[in-house]
């Protein structure tokens, strides 16, 4: 088969869009060159090109089916190649992956608007986004085909991770004609096999509590995660209980950083925030266990006549930050904070800011669900996070 590819025809084409046009004339030539990839995508796909004779063709074009894609550009007519005589189906990936959160974004936006909860603002943002308005009947429909995809993705099986990361976050939902403050939670793993970065889950509840930390950390424990080394997470309120019933006797890492900030609540005179600052990092950078206990103990010993309140809370809560010097010395760095948690709470906090506010839990649990799917498979195709020696662990 010869291998096809996009003509100096159609090229010269795309570009006399612009010449004549200018910007306007960004969406036809947007969809020449959609229309000429997937042309080119579907003679891959049968292993033939258009009126080639060869014994390894799979199947025979069929036509097109027209379709409307709305973009911020404006609509772009394509023109979808179908096939027939094939063992295999065929649909452009272009149209598979990469556009999960986009729906997601428009649905959640929409929801908003066709519910009376928005503005003129979010209907303003709605037609950026989309460059048409959406009906009922359109939500409906994607919210039907993209659903099930990320459920499927939420409960999939999941390989042996060697550490885990915590976080939540929380989003203005409406319930009931009020406005609550709705739980995330999210899960990032370290997988055991090639120590590349997982995102293993997510769940929203109206309530951070025990029972919704429980729920979703057995979830991860079904689905295959095994029994990590260390758990890194801040103190959120219920996932202390909850990790003690579903990952006993497992590590816990308290961020070191949100260690740090929490210290400046009992430090009363803004000039000594900074030097007491560097002392609790000092105990942190620590070579060793014994160190940071002994850099400890001295730190409160200096504080404890002066600062009785910021003494007593050093010696309760540093020694949570600890946990990362049972790891090896080349792991520590990278698991002494929950900073891939808060990177990945920037990005999904960019794209619900769009949003404001969500209409119910299950828009809301969309658009992160989508956010988090693309991210993860971004993840898990790169190079890997952390270089794992092998070590035996009971599972």
């Amino acid at each position: 088969m010869t291998e096809p590819h996009l003509s100096h025809t159609q090229s010269d084409a795309m570009l006399n869009h612009f010449l004549a046009d200018g910007l306007e004339g960004l969406p036809s030539a947007i969809g020449l060159l959609i229309n000429a990839a997937m042309k080119i995508e579907r003679s891959q796909h049968l292993q033939a090109t258009a009126n080639e004779r060869t014994d390894q063709r799979l199947g025979f074009a069929n036509g097109f089916k027209p379709k409307t894609l709305l973009t911020r550009s404006g609509p772009v007519e394509l023109a979808i190649p179908q096939i027939r005589d094939c063992a295999s189906s065929f649909y452009p990936k272009a149209f598979n992956k990469g556009q999960r959160s986009e729906k997601a974004l428009t649905l959640a936006v929409a929801e908003m608007y066709l519910q009376g909860v928005s503005t003129r603002r979010v209907t303003a943002v709605l037609e950026k986004l989309c460059g048409t308005s959406i009906s009922s009947t359109e939500v409906s429909r994607v919210a039907a085909q993209l659903d099930p995809l990320l459920e499927q993705w939420r409960i999939r099986p999941l390989d042996p991770m060697r550490y885990l990361f915590m976080d939540a976050r929380y989003e203005k939902v409406r319930v009931g004609g009020a406005v609550r403050s709705c739980a995330v939670l999210m899960a990032i793993g370290i997988r055991e096999v090639d120590g590349r970065r997982v995102i293993l889950g997510t769940s929203v509840s109206l309530s951070e509590a025990e029972v919704h930390w429980r729920g979703f950390l057995q979830s991860l424990r079904e689905r295959g995660i095994g029994t990590p080394a260390l758990i890194i997470s801040d103190a959120h309120p219920g996932l202390g209980a909850a990790r003690a019933a579903v990952f006993s006797g497992v590590p816990w890492q308290r961020c070191q950083f949100h260690l740090q900030q929490n210290a400046q609540a009992y430090i009363f005179k803004a000039d000594q925030k900074p030097v007491i600052a560097g002392e609790i990092r000092r105990i942190f950078d620590s070579a060793s266990l014994a160190e940071a206990e002994e850099r400890l103990r001295q730190l409160v010993t200096k504080y404890r006549g002066c600062a009785p309140k910021l003494a007593a809370w050093l010696e309760e809560n540093l020694p949570e930050g600890f946990a990362v010097f049972g790891q090896p010395e080349a792991q520590r760095r990278r698991l002494r904070t929950s900073n891939a948690c808060e990177n990945l709470n920037r990005q999904v906090r960019r794209r619900t800011a769009v949003a404001g506010l969500f209409p119910n839990e299950a828009s809301l649990l969309r658009l992160v669900s989508a956010i988090l799917m693309e991210i993860s498979e971004d993840w898990e195709t790169s190079k890997c996070y952390l270089s794992l020696p092998k070590i035996t662990r009971s599972r």
